[in-house]
């Protein structure tokens, strides 16, 4: 019996949860701008409480390892490594596009389909992706791509893909064709069952379930969920790594930024 908590903060979401075995026991999210650092060791502190743990009676700590933003990362793996450090816990990295790939399966892939294309924003029309199967299985590296309407043509052209993340919105538009709709996207199983408020209006393209009004359309079956990725959906790779042992060095471990983050100094208005 693992018990691991799991700690999501990539993007603009903020998210933990708790997990025993493949359960997961409670969650808290949030959306709020730029609340990372004041809320997540707040969450961590409440969701132990409400399941009756502490840290000692846990068996791992798990924590997004990017890529994504660089604050939220920074803020994710230092509560991490404090709680390993203090707990005396292994340390366990999950890739934020792992947790996209396996949220995909979760919420259900379009009939036939041959990949899944996990994306997170980085501004204007790039993004960091990697192409993985329908298993979850990660086929190429990660890497910063700019989007337009020539990416990911063959991928595309194969079959349905799903397309997921807060980047998928952007992507959406340049796949489009005539013969897809937008659809509600089901929010993730936080254990205490599905609620309207906890998705945080994320959607998904898909063929011909509500009328043409409501969004753009998708190519050949694919679909195209617009969410941030969220703590629960690490639970299976976040377990498998536990298993396995694969742990990281809790003195040394670094997220995975991608790129290097330049500090800028705003510029003088008078």
């Amino acid at each position: 019996m693992a018990r691991l908590l799991l700690i999501e903060t990539s993007t603009s979401l903020c998210s933990v949860a708790l997990a025993e075995d493949e359960r997961i026991v409670c969650s808290r999210r949030s959306t709020e701008p730029r609340a990372h650092a004041s809320l997540t060791a707040v969450f961590v502190k409440e969701i132990l409480e409400e399941s009756g743990w502490n840290v000692p009676n846990l068996d791992a700590v798990a924590v997004s390892a990017g890529p994504g933003s660089y604050t939220g990362l920074r803020v994710g793996s230092s509560t991490a490594k404090g709680l390993c450090f203090g707990g005396q816990l292994p340390l366990i990295a999950v890739s934020t596009l792992d947790i996209l790939a396996r949220q995909a399966i979760e919420a259900g892939l379009p009939e036939g389909c041959k990949a899944i294309l996990p994306m997170v924003d980085a501004r204007r029309m790039e993004v960091y992706t990697a192409v993985y199967s329908p298993e979850g299985i990660r086929q190429t590296d990660i890497s910063p791509v700019i989007l337009d309407e020539n990416s990911f043509a063959d991928l595309f052209a194969s079959g349905p893909v799903a397309v997921i993340g807060d980047a998928a919105e952007k992507f959406a538009p340049l796949r489009a064709t005539a013969d897809g709709r937008w659809r509600a996207c089901p929010p993730p199983d936080t254990g205490r069952g599905r609620g309207p408020s906890e998705m945080g209006g994320a959607v998904v393209s898909a063929a011909n379930e509500v009328p043409p009004e409501a969004g753009c359309g998708c190519a050949n079956g694919s679909v195209f969920m617009q969410c941030c990725p969220e703590a629960s959906a690490m639970l299976v790779p976040a377990m498998r790594k536990y298993e396995k042992k694969e742990f990281e060095d809790i003195a040394y471990f670094e997220p995975f930024y991608l790129k290097q983050f330049i500090a800028t100094t705003p510029k003088k208005l008078f």
